[in-house]
């Protein structure tokens, strides 16, 4: 008997899978979210420990230098050190005396990276000796972006210690000199606005009650137009007069990052306040133009890299779906080796029972010929007996006649020996009865031994026509799970229809959302077209830098797209490469299928050619035996066990068909189900090239849009008109 085969997994084993994974990877992500956040919270708690532990090491230090300086360190100096403000980023000193040893000590800690962001020295009656020496401190410092040093009445030293820190400090974004009287001192505000010429990192200027005089604002006017950092000015209450104002005024016209200039209590006309507001709204327009247009380019860039994203994770998600494949047909290869060694095993059995069933036939063809010898011994044996019969009648015969032949005188003698001869005659005719009716008994014995073959072989018949009917009932049933199975197919394929369908229309509504951005776009530049009216000529030297920045930065985007689509498609073709190879090894397992089936079907073909001659070889052995009942029926019975060893053998082979047809049907759907995902995957990767190549189309299309409407707009300017005339 052979062993039972596993069954093909189920259907739904893989969707399953495929929930159990995607819950399994939302699980990770939400792990991962709790991770990040408690790390980023312990970041923050670290963070604040290690400023907290820099500022007491920067107390330390600074009480370490006032010793060996042989000084004592300043109290309020290091209570301010130790502060929680101070943790926090910020070093607070205002209206503190402080001592030049105190300021030598703060100057030699102020280089490299201090642990804070914000300096206040405000108020702080610093000599020029001490301003000097805090200030040399911050040229190389990397971390203060606040500086406060206001009210502390500064001279020529420190203003050229000022300009010294603007030019070499990269890290300030905001000073404030509030009532220091640095316009006084000409030389040294000079070498200020100097300073100021040179730096491209500071942003916010304070300037209030500075005694700035119009020579001193015409400083500053030179040094703004070099200046392209500084955002925000305050020079209210000095005295830059009407020259000064002018003089501001012009220098607005190259400077356009200025946003905010404050010049109230200067005695400035209010015609030069409103043409510097006027600048200064241009500023901060085109300014709001240009963010609005990184905010943008942002956008598409978000946009791109979204899609580059999504296109990853599709790819990624379609490697992990060739490799779940490439596991499932392992596993499948692995289950189907499985059952061929199975099947072979059983063939081998199969092969060994009729070995027996050969052995043993021979075996009974041997009985055959010995019943065969003994019914000619006693057919023999019969002849002679007929023949000694008819002998002794012939020689009572001829004693009769010799009897006749004697006399009358021997006539009582005669009839004595008569009478004797005649009583042995009956006896003899007596066994000859006796003989016929054992002969008959023998044949009516040999007819109900044929009736019974004939019954056990209409048995035998009926037996077959029954399998054969189950057989048809399992094709059925077999029919009746094909068509189960298409139906759903089909469903698969509405459902992936519909899922079709819905990203179609995400896509479509993100094309309207791209067609509302784009008119959205086109009304900010006809904005841009009204307000720009004034700066058309400052305006083509910048565009000629940003086209030639957006033409760079859109060819290396274009490259880096190129490039991405290249190895897309390189993966596209391997994950092609991939399927053939599968689609390949399934031709060659349904092979293998067809070839055991074939064989089975050989072996079906010679059981049945085995049993005709075992039904011919029956046949003749019931025209044949005679006078071996007992050895007949031990024979018949060995026969009926061979027979129900074969029904099992004919149940095995049924078996084994309907496993190995339930192998193809589990192969042919397996195969269908891989050949429909690989079919959606690619579809699902063009219609996303599609999409990209859509995008880039329409930011070409924008771009060219955007340059020849900037190209309309020059051309159509007055400017523009006023220099083709000349």
């Amino acid at each position: 008997m052979s062993r039972a085969l596993p069954g093909p997994p189920p259907g739904g084993a893989r969707r399953v899978g495929t929930r159990a994974a995607r819950e399994r990877f939302r699980g990770e992500t939400r792990a991962a979210r709790e991770r990040f956040r408690a790390g980023t919270r312990a970041a923050r708690e670290r963070f604040r420990a290690g400023t907290r532990a820099s500022m007491e090491r920067l107390a330390q230090d600074y009480a370490r230098l006032c010793a060996a300086a042989g000084a004592a360190p300043q109290e309020a100096v290091l209570r301010r050190l130790r502060e929680p403000a101070a943790a926090r980023g910020r070093l607070d000193l205002a209206a503190q005396s402080l001592s030049l040893q105190t300021c030598s000590a703060l100057g030699r800690l102020l280089p490299g990276a201090a642990p804070f962001a914000a300096l206040a020295l405000g108020d702080c009656g610093l000599s020029e000796e001490g301003i000097r020496l805090l200030l040399h401190g911050l040229c190389s410092n990397t971390t203060v972006k606040s500086l406060d040093l206001k009210g502390n009445n500064l001279r020529t030293m420190g203003a050229e210690a000022l300009g010294k820190l603007l030019r070499q400090n990269k890290s300030i974004r905001s000073l404030t000199l509030e009532w220091n009287s640095l316009g006084m001192w000409e030389e040294g505000f000079s070498f200020f606005c100097q300073g100021l010429r040179a730096n491209n990192f500071l942003q916010h200027l304070d300037l209030r009650n500075n005694q700035i005089n119009h020579q001193g604002a015409g400083e500053l006017a030179m040094a703004l137009t070099q200046n392209s950092s500084l955002q925000e000015l305050d020079l209210r209450w000095n005295n830059v007069g009407l020259l000064g104002g002018r003089a501001l005024l012009s220098c607005l016209h190259s400077n356009k990052t200025l946003k905010r200039l404050e010049l109230a209590g200067n005695n400035v006309p209010g015609d030069i306040l409103k043409a510097v507001e006027q600048a200064l709204d241009h500023n901060q327009d085109r300014e709001a133009i240009l963010s609005e247009a990184q905010n943008q380019v942002n956008i598409l860039s978000k946009e791109v890299l979204s899609l580059k994203d999504e296109k990853n994770k599709q790819f990624m998600d379609f490697v992990d779906i060739v490799d779940k494949q490439k596991e499932e047909r392992a596993r499948s290869e692995k289950m189907s080796a499985a059952r061929v060694s199975q099947l072979q095993e059983a063939l081998d059995e199969q092969y060994s029972i009729m070995n027996s069933l050969k052995a043993k036939l021979q075996m009974t063809e041997a009985a055959l010929a010995l019943s065969e010898q003994k019914v000619h011994n006693l057919g023999e044996l019969l002849n002679a007996m007929k023949q000694e019969q008819n002998s002794v009648a012939e020689c009572h015969f001829r004693e009769l006649q010799q009897q006749k032949q004697e006399g009358a005188d021997r006539e009582g003698r005669l009839l004595h020996d008569l009478s004797a001869a005649s009583e042995k005659n009956l006896l003899l005719r007596n066994q000859v009865d006796e003989l016929e009716r054992k002969c008959k008994v023998q044949q009516d014995q040999l007819f109900q031994v044929k009736q019974d073959l004939t019954n056990t072989t209409a048995e035998l018949k009926l037996r077959a026509v029954e399998a054969e009917e189950r057989l048809e009932m399992e094709k059925r049933r077999f029919k009746q799970s094909l068509e189960d199975v298409e139906s759903l197919r089909v469903k698969e394929v509405d459902r992936m229809a519909q899922h079709m369908e819905a990203s179609e229309r995400s896509m479509h509504n993100r094309i309207q959302r791209l067609e509302a951005i784009k008119i959205s776009l086109e009304e900010e530049l006809s904005q841009v077209k009204a307000a720009a009216l004034t700066e058309r000529g400052q305006a083509e030297e910048e565009l000629i830098k940003v086209r030639s920045q957006a033409r760079l930065e859109e060819q290396q985007r274009l490259e880096h797209l190129e490039e991405k689509l290249r190895l897309m498609t390189e993966s596209r073709d391997e994950a092609q490469n991939c399927c053939l190879k599968q689609k390949e090894m399934v031709a060659e397992a349904q092979a293998k299928a067809k070839q055991l089936s074939l064989y089975a079907d050989g072996l079906r073909r010679r059981l049945d050619e085995l049993q005709q001659d075992l039904d011919s070889k029956e046949e003749e052995k019931v025209t044949e035996v005679n006078k071996v009942k007992v050895e007949l029926q031990e024979k018949i019975g060995h026969l009926e066990a061979e027979r129900t060893a074969q029904d099992g053998l004919r149940e095995k082979i049924a078996a084994l068909e309907r496993q190995l047809k339930a192998l193809s049907s589990n192969h042919r759907e397996a195969l269908l189900d891989k050949e429909g995902e690989i079919s959606l995957l690619l579809e699902k990767l063009r219609m996303k090239e599609a999409e990209i190549s859509r995008v880039r189309e329409e930011e070409a299309q924008r771009a060219s849009f955007l340059q020849n409407a900037i190209m309309a707009y020059v051309q159509g300017s007055p400017l523009g008109t006023h220099g083709s005339r000349k």
